[in-house]
């Protein structure tokens, strides 16, 4: 008797776009965007790759679909107060942001590329409406709205990707390195600089060591927020 090959079994549930970006978003936190294949996203659906094209795309059109739904909750679920103030609702957005990008690792590559490559998308008019709108009600004159505005978004990327893996870097730092061992190593290297020629870099020693990554962005967001006021 001739035993016929079994074919992979697939879903009877209908497929949904969030069930597609769920996965990804779990592919994308356990293996960064090489993980992200529609090959590895079809097996853990147990689908077909059409099936996924269909709702979703291509692989690009997965990666900036997955950008724009981790960044969209991260900013829905930043949701202040009604007493808070404008500064309030920026520092809301801005540790939103660095909370994500500390969660998925990933994320830091993906969102400056949505912001830089698609002006017009959902994940960079979300990020500047929500921005914006505070620092109109800063006070900052509107014809100084666009730089405000964008000097917030620019630090706040530039900080979030300076604690997180950047995709394609050659830096030679091991991204899984421990934090302790690597401001260890440093602080040991500041203090066989020569103290006269270096003073600056031997009175941070300490503070290098025992700094909080996010308190140090939100000192970056106050000194900012401090700058903006002074625009008025």
């Amino acid at each position: 008797m001739t035993m016929r090959a079994r074919r992979p079994q697939r879903r009877n549930q209908v497929l949904s776009r969030e069930q597609i970006l769920h996965v990804a978003v779990e592919l994308l936190d356990a293996g960064g965007e090489g993980a992200l294949t529609v090959r590895a996203l079809s097996e853990r659906l147990t689908t077909g790759s059409g099936a996924i094209a269909y709702h979703v795309g291509k692989r690009d059109d997965l990666l900036d679909a997955a950008t724009e739904t981790v960044v969209t909750a991260a900013l829905t679920a930043a949701r202040p107060s009604a007493a808070a103030t404008p500064s309030d609702e920026i520092r809301a957005v801005a540790l939103a942001l660095f909370d994500a990008i500390t969660a998925h690792r990933w994320l830091a590559t993906r969102l400056t590329l949505q912001i830089v490559r698609n002006p017009v998308g959902p994940v960079t008019v979300g990020v500047f409406e929500r921005i914006g709108r505070q620092v109109d009600a800063l006070g900052v004159p509107r014809e100084r709205w666009f730089d405000a505005a964008s000097t917030l978004v620019h630090y706040i990327l530039g900080a979030v990707s300076q604690n997180a893996r950047i995709e394609g870097d050659t830096s030679g730092i091991d991204p899984k390195a421990d934090r302790g061992e690597f401001f260890a190593a440093t602080s040991t290297a500041w203090r066989e600089l020569d103290p006269e020629e270096y003073p600056f870099m031997h009175a941070i020693v300490g503070q290098a060591t025992e700094h909080d990554d996010r308190e140090q962005f939100l000192t970056g967001i106050a000194v900012i927020l401090d700058g903006l006021t002074r625009l008025r």
